[in-house]
């Protein structure tokens, strides 16, 4: 059975900005980017760390979320 928060994600397209919660082995963890690929029984998220393949069933949350805030410049190292 397909979640709510599945069909959300195929619904949305592809470059836009998410966040998904879903089950691994021992619990839950997030992937947050940018939706890359929906396909009939999973999806891509590029996160900062790489491309996290994301089944359906495995899904228990997802929505879109606003683009990064900028990077904030390096600071000055004291001389």
């Amino acid at each position: 059975m397909t979640s709510d928060a599945a069909a959300l994600l195929r619904g949305l397209q592809p470059g836009v900005r998410v966040v998904v919660r879903y089950r691994i082995d021992g619990g839950f963890t997030d992937a947050l980017g940018t939706l890359t690929d929906i396909g009939k029984e999973e999806c891509t998220v590029s996160t900062r760390r790489g491309h996290v393949v994301i089944a359906y069933p495995l899904v228990t949350a997802a929505k879109p979320v606003p683009p990064a805030p900028p990077r904030r410049p390096a600071r000055a190292r004291p001389l």
